[in-house]
């Protein structure tokens, strides 16, 4: 069951990309403002129904830990984070040895905001959400510990009931409407006016920061391969629906669902993957890391800036932190990213508009390559936790999964204590 929905939102994803480029050759603007329309409702929707998400998710699942809660946070933080560094670290050398190479140095030159010239909607509903993501995150982090020390039946039923509750809107409304979503991201880039100008102004470094996340995918699945004794190349090809999804919406959070169930595949404890996926949503940003370092290492060469290795190194160590800050957001590692660009690395503001815009177009690579990386972080952890991590957490993949009564609710949260 879960195989075969993975395989046909693959194929509903991938044909929603395709699709979407070549309507744009042909559609009138009309029409594509009615995608547009709906883009703009369903990504409102997601900025609201995220935060949600992610609590009902963390909240249970830290909860069913145990006493040893802060163990296992801190581990996965701590891989999650290291993953962000050594991204950076890459990134950092491949700018080193390539740059002199392919860039022309003192040639540094700003473009519009590819945002800028697309369709505007026909109308939009604001749906502001009930909390900020770190607020959700911060949340869950404390009403979870603090459940493993203080026993309570009556809050684990209610994070029970909670959490299928939600799954039940990621099932039967979130996952259905994805491909629609992503035609309509894609038919929206195609028909825009400004983004071909950012390719052409930026257009190598582009290049090279996909092709490097596409590296730096291949290596943590290596790595977490070697260390969980699995074949890395099977573990990647199960993990594709996800890449694809994230592909499309450009959001780690909004692909939250996809990528456990992808993760599933790959045999990795369901406990496990519903305490590691939904976490690393929100801290592992190693394709993001990858870009912005590259971007910002191409400006500083370009633009002849002087800027030790000191400075470049603090700033990619606190870029790791402050991107938490912006987690499931299209295009907010960027964004988080603006004011150390500015203090850390003196980019005035034509490079930062630069960074902006080349960022923004090719987003979803950086978002797909963190999605995908948090698999092969479950994978690692996996190896140690499997077996000592008891969360509340549903299949995701099974639209058809038994919903949570007060018997068996009660039952799971004996369990879990």
């Amino acid at each position: 069951m879960k195989s075969k929905l993975l395989n046909s939102l693959l194929a509903w994803i991938v044909l929603a990309i395709i699709a979407g480029y070549v309507c744009s050759l042909f559609f009138p603007d009309w029409l594509a403002r009615v995608f547009v329309t709906f883009n703009g409702l369903f990504s409102n929707f997601l900025g609201f129904f995220v935060p949600v998400l992610i609590f009902a998710l963390i909240a249970p699942a830290i909860a069913g830990l145990g006493k040893g809660a802060g163990k296992w946070l801190g581990v996965t933080a701590g891989v999650a984070y290291g993953s962000t560094i050594i991204s950076g670290l890459i990134a950092w050398g491949t700018a080193t040895v390539l740059y002199p190479i392919f860039l022309n140095d003192g040639l540094v030159t700003s473009v519009d905001d590819p945002s800028e010239g697309g369709l505007e909607p026909f109308f939009s509903v604001e749906m502001p959400a009930p909390f900020p993501v770190m607020a959700a995150l911060l949340l869950s982090f404390v009403i979870g510990v603090a459940m493993t020390a203080v026993p309570s039946r009556t809050m684990h039923q209610v994070l029970d009931e909670l959490n299928a509750v939600i799954l039940k809107v990621v099932t039967s409304f979130v996952i259905p409407l994805l491909p629609i979503y992503i035609f309509g991201t894609f038919l929206s880039l195609g028909m825009n006016d400004n983004f071909g100008s950012t390719i052409a102004a930026f257009g190598t470094v582009l290049v090279l920061s996909i092709v490097m996340t596409l590296v730096i995918v291949l290596l943590l699945y290596i790595i977490a391969g070697v260390i969980a004794g699995v074949n890395p190349f099977v573990a990647l090809k199960n993990m594709l629906p996800a890449y694809f999804t994230a592909l499309g919406t450009s959001s780690s959070a909004a692909t939250i669902p996809v990528t456990y169930a992808s993760t599933l595949k790959n045999k990795v404890d369901e406990d496990v993957a519903g305490f590691v996926v939904p976490l690393c949503a929100t801290i592992h940003l190693s394709g993001s890391m990858m870009k912005i370092m590259l971007y910002a290492l191409a400006i500083v060469f370009m633009g002849g800036l002087d800027v030790t290795s000191p400075q470049i190194l603090g700033f990619m160590l606190l870029l790791g932190i402050m991107m938490i800050a912006a987690p499931g957001v299209p295009g907010g590692a960027i964004m988080a990213a603006v004011g150390l660009l500015q203090a850390n690395l003196g980019f005035d503001e034509s490079m930062v508009s630069l960074m902006i815009a080349a960022y923004i177009v090719v987003d979803s690579f950086g978002t797909a390559a963190n999605v995908t990386g948090d698999g092969a972080i479950a994978l690692i952890i996996n190896k140690f936790a499997a077996g000592k991590i008891k969360s509340t957490s549903l299949d995701y993949a099974d639209a058809n999964a038994e919903p949570s009564t007060p018997a068996n609710t009660e039952a799971n949260a004996e369990a879990a204590r």
